[in-house]
């Protein structure tokens, strides 16, 4: 994104609660008195610009993207149910796994139906055995295959009316499951999905489902969604429909492209009262696994499980939506809770102003021509109130993330057997073996066992790591025989290993949990704690078999606040060292599988080789990666950005090739390695929330906002407020 054209006012400050009602448009859609479309309006204005979906400039889609969108879809459900039975921690979120396999057929029904409607004949879907893979996209580009008595009978356009209906139905079930995933499936199939909603509108032009459907398919010129769009379509679908969360979201994500976070928020709470309030059936988390665990499983008996009884992975996204808007106005009021830079500092004093010698009374933009003891105490007030609304947003983002942690699961000491048997049954699946296809070898358990497994292991909720007394049996971290290169003996002989349930976005929220808590001031040590916690948890995180490695935008704001705050918390390692991903375990047995094996199955899902390169291939790969990687980033928005990204990139892999040579970090393609881990190659422009980070630690002053220093003992007082600021913190770190 661009520099920020909105700033929040200074005298603003959060109330205690967001409101929940968020139904009124914004400022400027209400300004708005003609009927043409943004999107209309700005593509004639700007006829040479890339046009394109709206929905293909939404935030974290790389996020999404994996072999889920090749697999057959009989395969893809088969090992969602495999997922779904696995004793926890289940590799992957059963919500967002199951998610994925509906928006699959909705999305796949969708394109069969638009293609026929397009052709104008009735012939019916691919039978059986073609339907998925080549001969499915084959079909939905229109190159024939036609079966059926009817296959050559042309349609009505009333006929033809009633298909692109129902395929706008479909896609717009599909967008309410998931938006960024069903954006992603939508790339990945046929351009006549891109106008199906649009032409239903000619016919229908209150149709919810069609305007859903074509306020993500409407083309909008390419990074200008903010200026191209306004929320009418969406306040009528919202007003049509009040029971409906998922438009709120919709439009809170939008609202987020325009800069307002605090409607955006507003938004999302409107929505997750919506959500909750339509599912009293609706069970915590917590209730849901120890009902699962309490299940016998026999073996060959893993049946599907019903689409009512699946979970729903709603309210993680509107947890993770609201936290990262909470996060952002917290970083967006640090510039006025602070003193002016040195920078502005001089440019005043070149101006003629006198600059303030003590540093605290220029933390704002008011004009400095008359400065008196009155105005200074007033501003000192202003960044006092400015302080306190920092730490307000941040611990509103640190409980939602908090919350949002609650959903997934870690193990300290799960049986290597447990993990051996999924990838065993991904490969199983994926080769169509009869004998054992859909069956496992580890569903023979013992039914008393607490988690469903013969040799019982322990399960934490990943909310419980970060409290404020986290379990006191887990593996020692940071430990260097973790990432050794020379650690293969040792792992060898270990019999547990460590898992978590991997999520698309969960390495953005524990990065992100750790801006947080800088910004609360969490004590040096106790943060210290928390940052091993997440690079314990972002180096087992792994997507296989559906989701590849994906960059982290807070991971790498993260590593800059690292690096300009010079490791204020003293970490023993660079970042990326102690986020290198966790080396898998090589048990073997007679009928078991290894790490190599597990390899092996990975490639064959996304045909990857790694050969041996020459150095002028090794460059040339840098540089076509650092392009691919430039092109992605959202900041980039001009040709000189776009150069200064390529070369940032290109620089920061020759200093990690360099120290991999002289051996420093372990190359990551050293040994059997994790199958969906980013390599460490991350965003390396600054952005505007890494710079208030690392500015509020450099120059925010300690204790609980209001100026109180802690390095007053004589008095008592300071004492008491100083220890009512921990205890809040731990409050808010509890959850």
């Amino acid at each position: 994104m661009g520099k920020k054209s909105k700033k929040p006012a200074v005298a603003e400050s959060p109330t205690l609660e967001p409101q929940t009602t968020a139904t009124s448009t914004s400022t400027t859609s209400k300004k708005k008195t003609t009927t043409t479309s943004p999107a209309l309006q700005s593509s004639a204005s700007t006829s040479s610009a890339l046009v394109i979906c709206r929905n293909k400039h939404w935030r974290y889609i790389s996020s999404f993207h994996g072999p889920w969108l090749q697999l057959p879809l009989e395969v893809l459900e088969t090992l969602a149910n495999a997922n779904y039975y696995m004793p926890l921690p289940r590799p992957v979120d059963p919500a967002v796994f199951y998610d994925l396999v509906k928006i699959r057929q909705l999305v796949d029904g969708a394109t069969d139906l638009a293609v026929r409607a397009a052709n104008g004949v009735a012939s019916s879907a691919l039978p059986n055995p073609l339907a998925g893979g080549t001969a499915r996209h084959m079909q939905a580009l229109g190159l024939g295959f036609e079966f059926g008595n009817n296959a050559g009978a042309k349609l009505s356009p009333e006929r033809r009316f009633r298909m692109r209906e129902q395929a706008t139905q479909k896609l717009s079930r599909a967008y309410h499951l998931d938006e960024i995933a069903s954006s992603v499936a939508t790339m990945q199939s046929t351009s006549t999905l891109e106008n199906v909603a649009g032409l239903v509108l000619q016919r229908a032009s209150n149709d919810p489902d069609a305007n859903y459907v074509h306020f993500f398919h409407e083309k909008i010129p390419s990074r200008q969604l903010a200026e191209c769009t306004d929320f009418r379509a969406l306040d009528l679908i919202i007003g049509q429909r009040p029971s409906d969360c998922e438009p709120l979201r919709t439009r809170a994500i939008v609202r987020m492209f325009k800069e307002d976070f605090e409607g955006a928020a507003q938004d999302l709470t409107a929505a997750l009262g919506v959500y909750r309030l339509q599912q009293p059936r609706h069970k915590p988390a917590v209730d849901e696994t120890l009902q699962l665990e309490q299940k016998t499983r026999r073996r060959r008996d893993n049946p599907p499980l019903d689409e009512r009884d699946q979970p729903s992975s709603t309210e993680v996204q509107l947890l993770f939506q609201r936290a990262g808007c909470y996060l952002t106005l917290a970083c967006d009021h640090v510039p006025l809770a602070l003193p002016e830079s040195p920078i502005d500092q001089n440019g005043i004093s070149q101006n003629g102003t006198n600059g303030s010698s003590n540093g605290v009374a220029n933390g704002s933009s008011v004009p400095q021509e008359a400065e008196g003891g009155s105005e200074d105490k007033g501003l000192g007030k202003r960044q006092l109130e400015m302080r306190k609304t920092v730490r307000v947003y941040a611990k509103r983002a640190l409980r939602d993330y908090m919350e949002y942690f609650k959903h997934f699961h870690y193990s300290p000491n799960l049986p290597i057997e447990v993990s051996d048997d999924f990838s065993r049954q991904v490969n199983q699946a994926t080769h169509r073996n009869k004998r054992y296809y859909n069956q496992s070898r580890y569903a023979n358990q013992d039914p008393g066992s607490p988690t469903g497994s013969s040799s019982g292991h322990t399960v934490y909720a990943l909310a419980s790591l970060f409290s404020a007394t986290p379990p006191a049996d887990l593996p020692p971290y940071p430990s260097t025989d973790l990432v050794s290169p020379g650690s293969a003996t040792m792992e060898s002989l270990q019999t547990t290993t460590e898992v978590v349930t991997y999520h698309p976005l969960l390495t953005d929220a524990l990065h992100s949990l750790l801006l947080c808590h800088t910004l609360i001031q969490t004590s040096a040590k106790e943060l210290q704690r928390h940052a091993h916690m997440v690079a314990r948890l972002a180096r087992l995180a792994d997507g296989y078999p559906v989701f590849q490695a994906s960059r982290s935008p807070a991971r790498a704001d993260w590593i800059e606040v690292l690096r300009r705050a010079e490791n204020w918390i003293e970490l023993s390692s660079s970042w990326e060292t102690l986020c290198a991903p966790a080396p898998l375990p090589t048990p073997m047995s007679a009928n078991g599988l290894s790490a190599a094996t597990a390899s092996v199955n990975a490639l064959s899902i996304t045909g990857g080789t790694t050969p041996a390169e020459t150095e002028e291939q090794r460059k040339e790969r840098m540089r076509q990666q650092a392009i691919i990687e430039a092109l992605e980033d959202e900041r980039v928005n001009d040709e000189a950005s776009f150069k200064a990204a390529i070369l940032a990139r290109q620089r920061r892999a020759e200093a990690d090739h360099v120290s991999s040579s002289n051996g420093g970090v372990p190359s990551p393609n050293a040994g059997p390695k994790r199958w969906a881990v980013d390599d460490g190659r991350e965003y390396p422009i600054l952005t505007e929330r890494a710079e208030a980070v690392a500015r509020w630690i450099r120059e925010a002053p300690t204790g609980s906002g209001a100026g109180t220093s802690k390095r007053k003992k004589k008095s008592r007082a300071p004492k008491k407020a100083a220890k009512t600021d921990r205890s809040e913190v731990t409050e808010v770190a509890r959850g």
